[in-house]
C-alpha cells in the first residue's frame, strides 16, 4: 500500500484533533485550560524556558488524552461488552492523563508562582 502525500497525513492528522474537540468533553476542558496557559503566557510575558515548560506540559496533556480515547476506541470496538480486562486497559491509560495533569499542574504552580508574586509584590 502506497503511503499518502505528507499533506493528506497532515490533514488527516489535524482531522483527529478537530474530532477530538468536537466530541471528546475531557479533551475540550485541556483545550480550554491549553487556551488559558495561552493567554498567560502573553499576559505575564513567560521567559523562553518558561514558555517552552508551559507548552510542553499543555500538548503532553493534549496528546496523552488523544491516546487514551485511541486505547479507550480500539478497546470498545474490540470488546463492546463490559470485561475486567478492558476496563483494566481503559483504566490504566485513564492514569497515563492523570499523570500527565498531575505533572502539568505541578510545573504551572512552579512556573507562574513567580510571576504571581511578583505582581503582588509590586501593587
Amino acid at each position: 500500500m502506497r503511503k499518502p502525500p505528507v499533506h493528506k497525513s497532515l490533514q488527516n492528522a489535524f482531522r483527529g484533533v478537530f474530532l477530538m474537540m468536537k466530541h471528546e468533553r475531557n479533551f475540550k476542558l485541556e483545550f480550554a485550560a491549553f487556551l488559558v496557559n495561552l493567554f498567560l503566557i502573553f499576559y505575564l510575558n513567560l521567559s523562553s524556558t518558561d514558555t517552552i515548560l508551559i507548552l510542553m506540559v499543555s500538548f503532553g496533556v493534549l496528546a496523552t488524552e488523544i491516546l487514551n480515547t485511541a486505547i479507550e476506541k480500539i478497546c470498545d470496538f474490540i470488546h463492546p461488552d463490559f470485561d475486567k480486562r478492558i476496563g483494566f486497559i481503559k483504566d490504566i491509560s485513564a492514569g497515563a492523563v492523570v499523570l500527565m495533569a498531575i505533572l502539568s499542574v505541578i510545573v504551572g504552580i512552579m512556573v507562574y508562582w513567580k510571576y504571581v508574586e511578583f505582581i503582588f509584590n509590586n501593587l
